[in-house]
């Protein structure tokens, strides 16, 4: 079904509850929270999703998306418990997960706009303007939704500064 063979089934239903784990979080806090029951879902969706790119893909860029995700994770992940980042530990924690959630959501908006529907999928060109556009709002999102994060964090240490 799809065209997805049963490694691609298992990579795409290990990441699949980082989708409702992150947009979740997104709505309720604003941002991923690492220290979370929700946030190890996350993590441990994430990471599986990513490594297990690793075997499923067929594309070089693929392999990319996965090595970086992994690298943002783990610095998303890490740097809140880095008490020498201070203040700035938060500010690399909320950048690193929001792109880690625009990496997970790039390909995910691509496979599915190339399978669905099956047989007659809504898009064959890698450069169809549905595609390209799903992508470019998925970057816009990302770009607004990262300077939100930024001014809220700001205005936060600002009000306990004070």
């Amino acid at each position: 079904m799809f065209g997805i063979s049963p490694l691609g089934w298992v990579h795409t239903l290990a990441a699949l509850p980082a989708i409702p784990a992150a947009a979740y979080m997104f709505a309720r806090h604003g941002r991923i929270v690492p220290r979370s029951t929700l946030g190890v879902v996350y993590f441990v969706s994430m990471l599986i999703g990513s490594a297990t790119v690793f075997i499923v893909t067929h594309q070089p860029v693929g392999y990319v998306i996965g090595a970086i995700t992994i690298l943002l994770l783990l610095a998303g992940y890490g740097a809140g418990q880095v008490q020498a980042l201070g203040r700035a530990g938060r500010y690399i924690e909320t950048i690193c997960l929001s792109l880690s959630a625009f990496l997970l959501m790039l390909p995910t908006v691509s496979e599915i706009l190339r399978r669905v529907p099956d047989g007659r999928p809504f898009v064959t060109e890698l450069n169809s303007p549905l595609l390209l556009g799903a992508q470019a709002s998925l970057l816009v999102i990302l770009i607004v939704g990262l300077t939100v994060q930024i001014v809220y964090l700001r205005r936060q240490n600002g009000a306990a500064a004070n």
